[in-house]
């Protein structure tokens, strides 16, 4: 998959007719504690909390140009994914069926509710869920929404637009991965600009199937995916986003979930933003390359800021919520 500034400039024209584009600040007690100048990209400031909207507008939009007798659409998700899809499929007139897995993030849930989804459990995890997602499609004649396609990743790839055409300059994008909807945008992006900047992926330890997957230069599955940071807990690498950010990232590195709490807790102490587990990995990521990346400009996406109260709560006391 490539992309073009047409292709970038058209997308983002798109996104703008239902959102505003999302700031991007140098902050300096960031800066202080990891000896670079920091740069965050506040995707946790969007209209669903998350930089999953941008993708659900794209995605929608094609929808009812190619599918036009289509009457709704059926999907998985963690909660962001599915809060964008449902926003937009609610307002073109569409139903929108999305699968979690049992015990998901309660405020998630509601809040996909609350932009008109079906929200359904089902199985132990995303990659159970995804899978009868896709079963519901077909029999119900459903537009299936995969975690990875051509129009999600154009839409999802204005944030990184944003961010490089504002600091072109930066040395290094850390930004984390799930499915890689993300990750694929900053490469696309970066290559479309022409730039120089190294793309960092980061994951969750406990659900490291991505980064697995490039050291080994394949495709391999982990037997669990158990991290609070949920927008990371993936079992199964896709195929098409693999073949993406195995060629286009600088390196996927892991953090654990005691890292991820206290980049939340530093987000909340230093700029008073709300970050859920995957919006703090990319910062945790940082940390963790603090020397490496000493004396540069780096970027960080905050990419969402959706985290449930009580998580939120055993976070600020010191803790490591358990899933």
């Amino acid at each position: 998959m490539k992309l073009t500034l047409d292709d970038l400039k058209a997308a983002a024209d798109l996104v703008y007719t239902q959102m505003r584009p999302t700031p991007q600040y140098a902050w300096p007690q960031l800066a202080g504690r990891t000896g670079a100048e920091v740069w965050v990209k506040h995707e946790n400031h969007t209209p669903t909390g998350s930089f999953k909207a941008r993708g659900a507008i794209t995605f929608i939009d094609w929808v009812r140009r190619a599918h036009p007798d289509a009457r709704g659409i059926c999907t998985a998700s963690r909660g962001n994914h599915g809060q964008g899809q449902a926003r937009q499929a609610v307002a073109a007139g569409l139903t929108a069926k999305v699968y979690v897995p049992h015990g998901n993030s309660v405020e998630k849930n509601a809040a996909m509710r609350a932009f008109g989804a079906e929200v359904i459990e089902f199985g132990a995890d995303f990659d159970t869920a995804r899978e009868e997602a896709f079963r519901v499609a077909d029999a119900e004649g459903l537009v299936i929404v995969p975690p990875f396609h051509p129009e999600i990743v154009r839409g999802v790839a204005t944030y990184a637009y944003e961010l490089l055409s504002a600091v072109p300059d930066l040395d290094t994008i850390y930004v984390p991965v799930g499915c890689g909807s993300g990750i694929c945008g900053n490469i696309l992006a970066r290559n479309a600009l022409g730039l120089k900047t190294e793309i960092v992926g980061v994951v969750s330890d406990r659900a490291d199937c991505v980064k697995q997957s490039v050291e080994a230069g394949r495709l391999i599955e982990t037997e669990s995916a158990a991290t609070f940071a949920d927008g990371m807990a993936v079992r199964v690498p896709v195929k098409e986003a693999f073949e993406i950010y195995s060629e286009g990232a600088a390196r996927i590195i892991s953090v654990s979930d005691a890292e991820v709490a206290e980049a939340i807790r530093i987000y909340y102490r230093d700029i008073h933003n709300l970050a859920e587990g995957a919006g703090a990995a990319p910062l945790a990521g940082l940390l963790q390359e603090r020397e490496r990346m000493n004396g540069r400009k780096v970027g960080v996406i905050l990419c969402g800021g959706n985290i449930d109260t009580e998580w939120f709560l055993t976070v600020l006391g010191g803790g490591v919520p358990q899933v």
